[in-house]
């Protein structure tokens, strides 16, 4: 599918924030990236992270476990996992990972905004037609695989032409194209409507005001009540529609951020591990090395030295 020489061990780190939003810096008029990764025991970006564009994740060679949600989805050569990008999710750490991986980024507005043909935005419905505990991946022995692997090689060899080639956008977009279709057909049993689709949109823009605050550090330890007191909701509608949106209850979600917080600390190697788990409100250390290390795969002084090495 694509020469060995395009594949860079995988470090986003610099794209990252302290909540894990991951933010790539899209071409306003083609937001759409292919990166070619290669995820290698203890040398790549640590960490859950979450974002707005949309995401296709293949594996080339080797296995790979990925986290999202509350799920763990374990996924080998040529198997299509459609993430579901408002949930917290990373690579699964371990130490006989040595893994290539194609991993296809794009914005919604690139195949569907409003006026668009309400036929593009069939495109998207397997990203929001995930079922809770039941993430949408194309497995390599799946009847469809094949016609989805030539349309993912096909968007590679577009994608990595030089930019100056003829219409190469509009290539690329064409590719894309026939890849969801090829998941659209494939998971078009889920019972997704287009409003269901929206309400959920609509949700997430809900919640934009308090995800803001929560970003701050001194805030995130908003207790639930004011959190939910802040997005004009009761208590329990809040903690339903929080889990439905992202993927986790509210309380998980702010222990991610302390968590994300924590890691930025200990990549800057200016407290110590002790000063950090006081800092971020963990009660003593052993039960911040217990909740990092479940989250990370790797304990606060693991991970410290592992980003020192490769930093």
């Amino acid at each position: 599918m694509a020469g060995s020489g395009i594949f860079e061990l995988h470090d986003i780190s610099a794209l990252l924030d302290s909540t894990g939003l991951y933010r790539l810096p899209f071409q306003r008029e083609f937001p759409l990236s292919l990166r070619a990764f290669r995820y290698r025991a203890g040398r790549f970006t640590l960490g859950p992270t979450w974002h707005e564009q949309l995401e296709l994740f293949c594996p080339i060679d080797g296995v790979v476990d990925v986290r999202m949600g509350n799920q763990t989805v374990n996924l080998g050569p040529g198997d299509l996992l459609v993430v579901d990008n408002q949930k917290l999710h990373h690579v699964v750490d371990h130490p006989d990972l040595d893994t290539r991986v194609i991993v296809v980024s794009f914005l919604p507005e690139l195949v569907y905004t409003l006026g668009s043909s309400s036929h593009d935005f069939a495109f998207l419905l397997p990203f929001y037609a995930q079922l809770e505990d039941r993430p949408n991946v194309l497995r390599s022995t799946d009847p469809a695989a094949q016609e989805a692997a030539q349309a993912l090689g096909h968007l590679v060899e577009d994608f990595f032409q030089p930019r100056e080639t003829p219409y190469r956008e509009a290539a690329c977009k064409a590719r894309l194209l026939s890849l969801l279709a090829v998941l659209l057909r494939r998971f078009q049993d889920a019972d997704v409507m287009r409003w269901q689709f929206e309400r959920r949109r609509q949700m997430a823009q809900r919640f934009s005001k308090l995800l803001e605050h929560l970003r701050s550090p001194e805030a995130r330890k908003l207790p639930l009540g004011d959190a939910a007191k802040m997005c004009g909701m009761s208590t329990a509608s809040f903690t339903r529609s929080f889990k439905q949106v992202a993927g986790m209850p509210y309380l998980s979600y702010v222990m991610h951020l302390r968590l994300g917080e924590a890691a930025r600390l200990l990549r800057s190697g200016d407290r110590s591990i002790a000063e950090i788990a006081d800092q971020m409100g963990f009660s003593d250390q052993s039960h911040f090395d217990r909740r990092f290390k479940r989250a990370f795969g790797a304990t606060p002084s693991q991970f410290q030295r592992q980003n020192r090495s490769t930093g």
